[in-house]
């Protein structure tokens, strides 16, 4: 067995895992408490969650959706996040795994690099529920985006000799923050100050991965976040000025340009004639 197909399984392992933290995060911070302890427990009659009834999305099934203890319906929403993030880890580590690495430094680079990933991927997939059930965005998630990743980013630039990703990120991460600051200035009620915070640093990664992914991510957010706003108008489920929470589309645009920016930015630079 090759050591892609090892890592990729490692990946969708500890996708599960992280899924089943992230259950945890997403009730907790909101409600300021630690994601630490005390122990998961049943938020219904409070008793500690055994060790066998935690395991990711078995456990759901052979609970048949119910606490063991006080019986009370155990929502799909916890399987669900854990799957989803499984497969969106996967996606990750066959989209950006090694795979150019020629020596045993290029390969620790491309894993911190992909460690990077899959990190941003775990803290878009909880800050977007939060923000969807709360309409914030928690400085406790989105602030330690920023050492981390420039550490993460730049162990990978270490190992793989290649700086100016890291000072393209850099770059990246003060145009897209300063933009999101000059629109939640100029348009308060339209953005929020978390969305410049996780702008700074979603620019930082998408920079870092090319001008094109950056490009892409940055107008998908607005695209996609715009399109669903004016379907809620047309079925009627909003109105204008109604609070839509953006960062899950900034978060979403941001996986588009990372996935697909490359070849949409090179495609749309042909059709102007640029290349």
């Amino acid at each position: 067995m090759s050591l892609a197909a090892v890592l990729i399984g490692l990946v969708a392992v500890l996708g599960l895992a992280i899924g089943s933290f992230l259950n945890v995060v997403v009730y907790r911070v909101p409600a300021g408490l630690s994601v630490i302890a005390p122990a998961s427990s049943c938020p219904r009659c409070g008793r500690l969650i055994q060790g066998v009834d935690n395991i990711p999305i078995l456990s759901w099934f052979l609970l048949r959706r119910r606490c063991r203890n006080c019986r009370e319906p155990i929502s799909a929403r916890y399987p669900l996040v854990e799957a989803v993030t499984a497969l969106l880890f996967l996606a990750v580590a066959l989209r950006f795994g090694p795979r150019h690495a020629v020596s045993g430094a290029e390969l620790a680079g491309e894993i911190a690099f992909l460690v990077a990933l899959l990190y941003v991927m775990a803290v878009s997939v909880a800050l977007a529920l939060i923000d969807i059930d709360t309409h914030r965005l928690p400085n406790r998630i989105v602030l330690p985006l920023y050492p981390l990743l420039l550490v993460l980013l730049g162990v990978s630039s270490v190992f793989t000799g290649d700086w100016g990703a890291l000072v393209r990120g850099l770059i990246g991460m003060v145009i897209l923050g300063g933009t999101y600051l000059v629109l939640a200035v100029a348009v308060p009620r339209g953005m929020g100050l978390g969305d410049v915070k996780l702008a700074g640093a979603l620019g930082l990664f998408l920079a870092y991965l090319g001008w094109g992914p950056l490009t892409v991510g940055a107008f998908a957010a607005f695209l996609l976040g715009g399109s669903f706003g004016i379907v809620l108008l047309l079925i009627r489920r909003a109105r204008r000025g109604s609070g839509i929470p953006f960062g899950p589309w900034m978060l979403l645009g941001a996986w588009v340009g990372a996935f697909v920016g490359d070849p949409v930015w090179a495609a749309y630079l042909r059709l102007l004639g640029l290349v």
